[in-house]
């Protein structure tokens, strides 16, 4: 972030001075965000957005400290310093070997996501940054790569700014159980909602268990635990048939709670005016996505009982 804004300040005369020239001067992603429009999201996509926009803010702060041999000018530009910050947030590519690493080479940045990409990005122990097809692809076809992980779209919203067209699930949005998922060593990315059918994941299930569990009966929390630590899957489905009908009420209660959420927050975004809030068309794309998938889990819910 620090070299892209060195090489701001040279101007023409930077190498790289076409490519920095070329990148968009506007993003739609969580640093960019005002609190307006984080207040238009439902709870995680908003923590998502809100904790950007404090890394961001952090790292302005390191600028103003004078760590970075930068002119007044530039460090007081928040509008560049802000620029400079997502095209690194944006565009750069870990690596591990033979150091972990943030990189970017131009060029093979301008590549798209794809949740199966065709194509991968490659890092030498010379440095040289390498794109190689992972399958044959057909003459022009798009080369995309992965930005990450494709089963759950909102932190590649909150980062990119934009919504993957070609998801296949959503996380099911159960932030206020997150001591439970920690505890269970379970991952967002493993609590997740089919987007095509509103299929429910079976972690999201032990997780919403695993809370009444716990606010009612300690000693079968215990058990449960055990049980999912242990993959112990017949004990799992024993608790899960003895407790079928509160968590089919614990988990109707949250989807209906997420689809009145969505509705609210949609109608909030959509009353904002365009010229000021230009990520408005994202925001309720991003909801939207949200209340469509809920919409079909609360039908399955329903015809469970």
């Amino acid at each position: 972030m620090a070299k892209i804004l060195v090489e701001y300040e040279k101007g023409q005369e930077s190498a790289f001075y076409p490519w920095l020239n070329s990148l968009p001067k506007q993003f739609f992603n969580g640093v960019s965000m005002t609190k307006a429009c984080t207040s238009c999201l439902p709870p995680y996509a908003g923590w998502l957005t809100s904790t950007e926009r404090i890394n961001y803010a952090h790292f302005a702060q390191a600028l103003r400290q004078g760590w970075v041999p930068l002119s007044q000018e530039t460090i007081s530009n928040k509008e560049v310093v802000k620029w400079a910050y997502n095209v690194a947030f944006t565009r750069f590519h870990e690596v591990w070997q033979p150091e972990r690493a943030k990189l970017i080479g131009p060029m093979a940045d301008m590549l798209n996501h794809a949740a199966d990409p065709n194509c991968a990005i490659e890092v030498d122990y010379s440095g040289n940054i390498n794109v190689v097809a992972l399958r044959e692809i057909p003459a022009g076809s798009a080369l995309t790569i992965s930005y990450g992980d494709p089963t759950n779209p909102t932190p590649l919203f909150a980062q990119y700014g934009f919504l993957p067209q070609d998801c296949a699930t959503i996380f099911c949005k159960a932030m206020h159980l997150e001591p439970q998922i920690r505890g269970l060593g379970y991952d967002f990315a493993e609590l997740l909602f089919q987007t095509e059918t509103g299929e429910i994941a079976p972690k999201v299930w032990d997780v919403f268990l695993y809370s009444i569990l716990q606010q009612n009966d300690s000693g079968a929390a215990q058990q449960f635990y055990a049980a999912c630590q242990s993959d112990d899957e017949g004990t799992k489905e024993q608790y899960n048939a003895q407790y079928f009908e509160y968590t089919l009420a614990a988990l109707k209660e949250h989807v209906y709670t997420i689809l009145n959420d969505c509705e609210e927050l949609t109608m909030r975004a959509q009353s904002y005016d365009l010229n000021q809030h230009p990520r408005v068309p994202v925001i309720v794309a991003h909801n939207e996505l949200v209340f469509n998938t809920f919409t079909m889990t609360a039908a399955l819910l329903e015809q469970m009982g």
